[in-house]
């Protein structure tokens, strides 16, 4: 069983079946299976996108100036952050917001050894603003944050079960591997990460598991060692 694990969750998925926003059954679905791992004792870091809310890439593609339009997507990586936290606490589960970005009151500056130091407290450390740069995706944050706090596997919550040879939802013929390199994600042009969070990965020896995050108990099954998803690693 892992000690401490970073998850980067999808802000698409929080969606559930509204099309935009938060959707408060799929947001209390994450809070109780996260509840799961910290009761039998996992360290808890979760890096969480923005894209239910904005994303910086499409608003480029809509006319806003790119520099900006991260900004705005790391204040709804923020959003969503607080939105996780107040449904852990709600479930018992303490919980601190840190962010890439100084906003206090709304949440701490982050900082190693403050992350750290709540993991080692029991605290799930929600880290977010991305990596307080623009340019970056929440793929590249939640790599950095996982090599940062020394997890010791980044767990991709997605609403696909694993990785396949091409998209599941766009090709009925699609196979899934139950694992696969980096160097074979990067040769056959997979998009499991962008690329420069792939490449952090592999080059800190942090593997990654791509599972179903929006199926309830299968967080506590890749915790436990169950062969769902797909394991990446070097």
């Amino acid at each position: 069983m892992y000690k401490r694990v970073l998850l980067k969750l999808s802000g698409e998925s929080l969606m559930g079946e509204q099309n935009y926003g938060i959707d408060n059954v799929r947001l209390e679905e994450y809070a109780q299976q996260i509840k799961e791992i910290v009761e039998l004792g996992v360290q808890v870091g979760i890096v969480i996108g923005g894209g239910n809310i904005f994303r910086g890439l499409s608003g480029a593609a809509k006319g806003f100036d790119r520099y900006q339009g991260d900004q705005m997507g790391m204040l709804a990586t923020v959003i969503n952050s607080l939105a996780l936290k107040s449904a852990l606490n709600n479930n018992g589960v303490k919980a601190r917001v840190l962010t890439a970005i100084k906003m206090e009151p709304v949440g701490e500056f982050y900082s190693q050894p403050k992350a750290l130091e709540c993991l080692e407290n029991g605290e799930v450390v929600i880290l977010s603003a991305g990596t307080g740069n623009p340019y970056f995706t929440t793929d590249t944050g939640s790599s950095l944050r996982g090599i940062e706090i020394k997890a010791d596997v980044m767990l991709k919550g997605t609403r696909v079960d694993g990785v396949y040879t091409a998209d599941p939802e766009k090709d009925p013929t699609a196979t899934k591997f139950d694992e696969i390199t980096f160097d074979e994600i990067y040769n056959r042009g997979l998009k499991v990460m962008d690329l420069t969070a792939t490449t952090m990965c592999k080059e800190n020896n942090l593997p990654i598991i791509v599972f179903d995050m929006d199926t309830p108990g299968n967080l506590i099954r890749v915790i436990k060692g169950e062969k769902i998803g797909t394991l990446v690693k070097c």
